[in-house]
């Protein structure tokens, strides 16, 4: 019985004293994104992909793809703010011809690497709280 009321008191005690770093830690509070963060998940979904994505009329793997992003990123610097930014203003478009970048995916559907991405920025700014980030073990599911 005493080891009922230990694991009672240590389980269910500290949800209620005001504490959540007790149990669950910052897993109870709501966990949000930097802008920064948000532009590093954006990457990394497009570098574990597998989708060919095309810009200027050449093709490009995905782990490319997320080079140049990274590379276009870090020379745009404190210019670009929010993961909104990085998707219209950089991750779109090519920055010297203006044509649009789009993913082709294995099942041969062509999209859009702006409507990809806002989409899965939607994503990224919905996860429910203690969503684990940069997980190594996530695979990317084609919803598109």
């Amino acid at each position: 019985m005493t080891h009922l009321f230990i694991l009672f008191q240590f389980l269910f005690v500290p949800l209620f004293s005001g504490n959540p770093f007790l149990i669950g830690g910052p897993m109870l509070m709501q966990q949000t994104l930097t802008e920064e963060q948000k532009i590093n998940e954006l990457i990394n979904y497009v570098e574990k992909s597998n989708a060919m994505f095309i810009r200027n009329g050449s093709e490009y793997a995905s782990k490319d793809a997320a080079d140049h992003l990274r590379m276009k990123r870090k020379k745009a610097g404190s210019r670009i703010k929010t993961a909104r930014e990085f998707v219209s203003e950089i991750a779109s478009k090519s920055s010297m011809t203006g044509e649009a970048y789009k993913i082709r995916f294995k099942n041969g559907k062509e999209l859009l690497v702006k409507d990809v991405l806002l989409l899965e920025l939607k994503k990224i700014e919905s996860r429910p709280m203690g969503w684990l980030r940069n997980n190594s073990n996530v695979t990317i599911k084609q919803t598109c």
